[in-house]
């Protein structure tokens, strides 16, 4: 598949370190994705963000639908654009905001999470429902990438969806955001170093994203953890990551199985980052 995004475009992700919206989806397949997160919802009786056993994370692994989303066209086209033909997926988290309920993402960088090099990694956030600035859609500081990883505090607090409540704790000018709104089925790219937040839903309507971390197949980590990560495009002559096996049964046995061995190798990985660099081991 073909690289989709323009020169101008490549250089506004890479002075910015953003870009969006990029129409994705059409509504047809909006609806299939959503309907399937929802009838999974309905299966369980609890919704997808609130759900054991860390459902709304690598949820590719999980289900055959969200392999699907994960490995779309024109997602992966954008994405090749950036980071060239040879992709894995790293992470993927679920982000559901319910309406009027206080979920919330404080500023932060994605990169503190994963601990890889090089700085390649890329955010598509793709949008299963409209994600209004009134619905707690991404707000981000424009071009902050450049400041490199930084430290994080951690600050937990009710209703942050960030498992500890980790926040930047370096000086910007927050009141220099952009906000980056999205129509059901667009998506929107940001680097693993932008400094970005979002605040709560403040509406009657569900809020609904998937953020999956993309990477090319050359970053490694910068750790003694071996985790592992699915190759989606391309191929991976480097073997830095064990590979992840696609679901062939939605929700099956074998499928939690993979994904419960692979989120656990993340959080164990995340575990070792954080102690290297609080012992200082390891570059902020």
């Amino acid at each position: 598949m073909p690289a989709s995004l323009s020169e101008a475009e490549i250089a506004q992700y890479r002075r910015d370190g953003f870009l969006f919206p990029i129409d994705c989806l059409t509504p047809d397949e909006v609806s299939h994705f959503r309907g399937a997160l929802e009838e999974f919802e309905r299966e369980q009786g609890d919704t997808f963000g609130k759900l054991p056993h860390l459902v709304r994370s690598k949820s590719h692994l999980l289900f055959t639908w969200m392999d699907r989303l994960v490995r779309h066209p024109k997602v992966l086209d954008a994405v090749e654009s950036l980071i060239g033909p040879n992709i894995l997926i790293y992470h993927l988290t679920s982000w559901l905001k319910e309406p009027n309920e206080p979920s919330h993402v404080s500023w932060h960088q994605d990169g503190t999470y994963f601990g890889l090099e090089p700085y390649d990694q890329i955010t598509a956030w793709i949008a299963l429902t409209d994600a209004t600035e009134e619905m707690g859609c991404i707000k981000i500081i424009p071009g902050s990438q450049v400041i490199g990883q930084r430290p994080h505090k951690d600050m937990p607090a009710p209703g942050n969806l960030l498992s500890r409540g980790q926040t930047i704790d370096h000086p910007l000018d927050y009141t220099q955001y952009v906000t980056m709104p999205l129509r059901a089925g667009q998506i929107s790219l940001h680097h693993t170093h932008i400094v970005h937040c979002s605040e709560r839903n403040r509406t009657d309507r569900r809020r609904i994203g998937i953020g999956v971390s993309y990477v090319p197949t050359r970053c490694r980590l910068m750790n003694d953890a071996r985790v592992s990560a699915m190759l989606v495009r391309g191929e991976d002559t480097f073997g830095h990551f064990e590979a992840e096996p696609r679901p062939t049964g939605d929700y099956d046995a074998a499928a939690r199985a993979a994904h419960a061995l692979a989120v656990d190798r993340f959080f164990e990985s995340n575990k070792l980052l954080a102690a290297r660099r609080r012992s200082g081991n390891i570059g902020v």
